[in-house]
């Protein structure tokens, strides 16, 4: 794996898993109680944050590292579509990816779109400017709400598209106000995912599409009842570092949709399609001129970029999954009948 990082990549890493060391090593000699009460309120029972912690944490994480995304990515904080392994621009292949998913979906004409964990509003812009329509888009991040209105302005779209701090548990709009609610990596981050799609077809009009894409494990086996400790503990080190809640697969999705009683529900696995991103992320981030901003962007971040690697390795041995999902909202007197793998 290391000979795929750019040079110097190697020393780099070092330097950010020392700093990292030399960061938590208080809670490691001096107050070592005062860690084990910390990890007593903020942590779950299963090793996971609690939702009060996740939901700090993740505002807190947005906050720091979405400038320094920006600077180096764009507008766009999702994957990039390469589909069969191309290689093309990595910019490119994040607008890519909206496009492809739009596609896979068959969204025509949506009039009112409601993008979840909305980053930066790269997404509700594309969108808007592809079919016209009006959006709104909710994140926990403070910085990221703010940027994706101060950007919308910029590009003509402030008086079309409206960005809050929102929980997307308690979202605060009426019942059926969007035709097409979208989620691009948002939902790993819900810690009742149950919640968290009953509120997205709350939201969602009759008629009106949802998509949802995610990072998810691994469909389990039958006769599995749950993953392999030595996946549970992979998935653990990579939640801990993207305040992330236990992981759920597409099946799992697919269940709780089946649940909301949608129609034309369809799944999908593109992990091949996405698996060059994570490689050109590692690389941008421990080149020279990414480093500083990654120790100016503070631990949370610095935590984020040492663990990446865990992702490569977890789509290579086929835990982590990126995952697609799409569904309708019946219209009054249809009842949910297709379902689609």
């Amino acid at each position: 794996f290391s000979r795929r990082l750019p040079r110097g990549a190697g020393t780099v890493m070092f330097a950010l898993m020392l700093h990292l060391h030399i960061a938590l090593s208080p809670l490691r000699a001096d107050h070592t109680q005062t860690a084990r009460t910390v990890r007593m309120i903020s942590t779950a029972s299963d090793g996971y944050r609690s939702r009060e912690d996740l939901k700090k944490g993740i505002a807190g994480f947005y906050d720091q590292s979405s400038g320094l995304w920006e600077r180096v990515w764009g507008e766009h904080m999702h994957h990039g579509y390469y589909p069969g392994g191309m290689r093309k621009n990595h910019r490119q292949a994040q607008v890519d990816m909206i496009d492809a998913v739009l596609d896979w979906a068959g969204v025509k004409s949506p009039e009112n779109v409601l993008d979840v964990g909305c980053g930066i509003g790269g997404s509700t812009r594309h969108i808007a400017r592809k079919f016209g329509c009006t959006g709104s888009g909710i994140t926990l991040s403070p910085y990221q709400a703010a940027r994706a209105n101060e950007l919308s302005a910029e590009q003509g779209l402030g008086d079309t598209l409206k960005f809050q701090v929102a929980d997307a548990l308690e979202m605060p709009f009426p019942d059926n106000s969007f035709d097409l609610v979208w989620s691009l990596e948002s939902g790993e981050h819900m810690p009742d995912k149950a919640r968290f799609i009953a509120e997205l077809c709350r939201v969602l009009r009759p008629g009106g599409q949802l998509i949802v894409v995610a990072w998810c494990h691994r469909d389990l086996a039958p006769g599995e009842t749950s993953l392999a400790p030595r996946e549970e503990k992979l998935l653990r080190a990579i939640s801990r570092a993207y305040y992330l809640p236990r992981w759920c697969s597409v099946d799992d999705y697919r269940e709780l949709v089946r649940g909301q009683a949608l129609t034309g529900l369809r799944t999908d696995d593109w992990t091949e399609n996405v698996s060059r991103f994570w490689l050109a992320v590692i690389g941008s981030a421990f080149r020279p001129r990414s480093i500083f901003g990654l120790f100016r962007a503070g631990l949370a971040t610095l935590r984020g970029a040492v663990v990446m690697p865990l992702m490569v390795r977890g789509q290579r041995k086929g835990v982590v999954k990126f995952g697609l999902l799409t569904a309708v909202k019946p219209l009054p007197g249809e009842a949910a009948n297709s379902v689609q793998a």
